[in-house]
């Protein structure tokens, strides 16, 4: 009994394995650096911002820019020149334009519109692609995991907006869409080389800047009555990045309380 213990305890260890997290020092990128870590990978948090949690005694930072696409075939090379090909992926970076507030049907313009779907869709197809030709060269059969979101899988619900200064997004539908069926292409194309490549795709998290008619409106529309937390996110990408997750792939883990299912 203790050997079967083990066995399924030791799946989920990623010891000696390196991971890139793009995004790593954002809301959910934090948390899922934090547990990435806490189950023995070397975490290289690839960020503009700085912030970076010491306590973390594998996690390296590096500055990364990944809305300048002109460049990030370059720095990622750099990178991977200086660390190897990642074993694990993860994309959770959030680029937008300073004008995304203003991306509902009724106020985006084209050029704001082209410019999203820019650097944020296209770096996570380029980012994404990139990393698993390394992978193939390298023979390593690794993970890549995508942030998407319920709203690549669903249309915005506007009654929770209701009496907010909140709208529904036009850009963030399209761009979450189409990561979500990247992530399908990709899982078909990259398995003959045993590289695993799925999405999550999370509901409302709290990130202690919402509109409280907001948070009320929206648990109501949620079968376990509250929104989600980072960590359960980060719990969700451990199983991902993990051998426990060995024959998953192209598939759209949902961590939304229940939002989906009614």
């Amino acid at each position: 009994m203790t050997d079967k213990i083990n066995e399924y305890s030791d799946i989920f260890s990623l010891n000696n394995r390196t991971a890139f997290i793009v995004g790593g020092n954002g809301l959910l990128g934090f948390e899922i650096t934090k547990a990435i870590s806490t189950y023995d990978a070397q975490a290289i948090v690839l960020d503009i911002n700085e912030k970076l949690n010491n306590d973390l005694d594998k996690t390296i930072y590096r500055n990364f820019d990944c809305s300048n696409l002109d460049s990030i075939e370059t720095a990622l090379n750099d990178i991977i020149n200086e660390y190897g090909c990642p074993d694990i992926f993860i994309n959770c970076s959030y680029p937008r334009t300073k004008d995304w507030s203003n991306s509902s049907f009724k106020d985006i313009s084209l050029k704001s519109f082209q410019k999203n779907i820019e650097i944020h869709l296209n770096s996570y197809v380029w980012l994404a692609k990139i990393i698993a030709n390394q992978m193939v060269n390298n023979k390593r059969e690794g993970s890549i995991i995508q942030l998407g979101s319920i709203y690549g899988i669903l249309g915005q619900d506007l009654t929770i907006y209701e009496g907010t200064e909140m709208t529904e997004n036009m850009a963030y539908s399209v761009i979450k869409g189409g990561i979500i069926n990247l992530t399908r292409q990709m899982a078909a194309y990259y398995g003959r080389s045993g590289i695993r490549v799925n999405s999550i795709c999370p509901g409302g998290i709290i990130d202690g800047k919402q509109n409280k008619k907001f948070i009320k409106q929206y648990s109501k529309k949620v079968p376990l009555n509250r929104l989600g937390n980072a960590s359960e996110v980060a719990s969700a990408v451990l199983f991902l990045a993990s051998d426990a997750a060995s024959y998953i792939t192209g598939s759209t883990l949902v961590v939304d309380g229940g939002w989906t299912a009614i």
